[in-house]
């Protein structure tokens, strides 16, 4: 058989594998409800019947993985680019004591394997030979009537893993699912033992909120499923009473047509925390510093660029040829509206030219060393002095910049340019 090109092809030939050998093999979970909901599968899970040393065995050790072998989870390798599919024995799972991993597990049938899951709609197997859904939890009715549902008791699925109380949220928000009335009073309940789970599984579940297109039915769910006040307890408060800033960060995450995971948390916070407790909340959720970083920026710049009709021209440039400009003119135009002064002005000056819209500095700090000029504590605000003399057009060449820079120092109160 020729090796396969795409990952569905190779998660056929991988069950086909396991079959040919004597073993039970079926896609499992996420990708079985996409395909069921018409989205195109990222990747593909098997389950089987085969024990990991089996697996390993079949497709040999140089193109196997054994890093969950002690949950029955083995990679499976594939030619680049493709990815390696997970190949994980049918099992039953132990006691949860610490509300993430069951302390044990025990291999069993696929009718076992898919009660031990969280949801119905991530309990659905696939056989792609015969084309059929294997379905022992109820959902295919449940994507049917567009639901979201613990398997059997919610209580007892969250209590096994705390963040299926995230997940929940994350799920229902991204399919457009309704949370079944049982499942989300367990939520609900039980949402202060979120906080049990590590800041760096939280944050994960919040960036692929914040940058999903349903972001704004995700801060919604999170607050009526009362996870905010564990999570985000600065918001909270807002989003109880309702109130204006909460509605506005609903409208703007609505309204923000991409977000990466600053742009969607700056969307999401503005106006009701400021800077430092934006960085006090990266630091929380295991932001990386790029992250936490481009965030702070954009919820410092916001309020800015929000008054970009008065503001000068070489401040505002500034903001424009920054590398995170094009997420803040996406916040921009998520919080003004399409006929406002500030925003018609960024949109009319980032129709300039490259060259006029950032054009290279008339002098540089090596520029004025090498012809003598030494402003020491001076030397930053000289040069943006400078700057914006160029951008206001007041400067037009090498040798008026030097005249100038000279011209700045000698009115400067202390002598310190030598």
């Amino acid at each position: 058989m020729d090796a396969p090109v795409s990952q569905r092809e190779f998660a056929l030939d991988v069950v086909r594998r396991l079959r040919d050998a004597g073993h039970d093999a079926l896609w499992a979970g996420g990708c079985v409800r996409d395909q069921l909901l018409g989205i195109p599968p990222k990747d593909y899970d098997v389950a089987t019947s085969a024990r990991p040393e089996q697996v390993r065995e079949l497709f040999g050790h140089r193109r196997t993985l054994a890093i969950g072998a002690s949950f029955g989870v083995i990679s499976v390798l594939a030619r680049k680019p493709l990815d390696p599919i997970e190949v994980a024995t049918f099992r039953t799972d132990g006691m949860y004591l610490d509300g993430r991993r069951p302390e044990s597990v025990a291999f069993s049938d696929a009718r076992h394997d898919a009660h031990r899951r969280d949801f119905t709609v991530n309990g659905l197997f696939f056989d792609p030979i015969a084309e059929e859904v294997v379905d022992y939890v109820g959902g295919v009715a449940d994507l049917e009537a567009r639901v979201l549902r613990a398997i059997g008791d919610p209580q007892q699925r969250f209590v096994e893993d705390k963040l299926r109380l995230l997940r929940a949220v994350r799920f229902a928000a991204t399919y457009s699912l309704a949370l079944e009335p049982a499942t989300l009073a367990a939520v609900q309940s039980m949402a202060s033992q979120v906080s049990q789970v590590s800041g760096e599984r939280i944050g994960a579940e919040l960036r692929r909120i914040v940058t999903h297109a349903s972001r704004a039915l995700g801060a919604r769910l999170l607050a009526q499923a009362e996870l905010l006040p564990p999570i985000l307890p600065e918001l909270a408060p807002h989003a109880a009473a309702n109130d204006a800033l909460w509605q506005a960060a609903l409208l703007r995450l609505e309204t923000l047509p991409k977000a990466t995971v600053a742009s969607g948390l700056a969307a999401l916070f503005y106006g009701m925390i400021d800077v430092a407790p934006m960085r006090d909340v990266g630091r929380r959720l295991k932001l990386s510093n790029k992250e936490l970083e481009r965030a702070a920026w954009l919820l410092a710049q916001l309020p800015v660029v929000m008054e970009a009709a008065s503001l000068p021209w070489p401040r505002l440039q500034r903001l424009l040829v920054h590398e995170g400009a094009p997420e803040l003119m996406e916040l921009l135009a998520a919080s003004l509206p399409a006929d406002d002064a500030s925003l018609v002005r960024c949109g009319a000056e980032l129709a300039r030219s490259p060259e006029s819209l950032n054009p290279p500095p008339l002098v540089t700090g090596d520029d004025l060393l090498r012809n003598g000029i030494r402003g020491g504590r001076h030397f930053s605000p000289l040069l943006e002095y400078l700057r914006d003399r160029q951008l206001d057009g007041e400067l037009a060449s090498v040798e008026e910049s030097l005249a100038a820079a000279r011209k700045w120092l000698a009115e400067q109160p202390t002598g310190d340019q030598r």
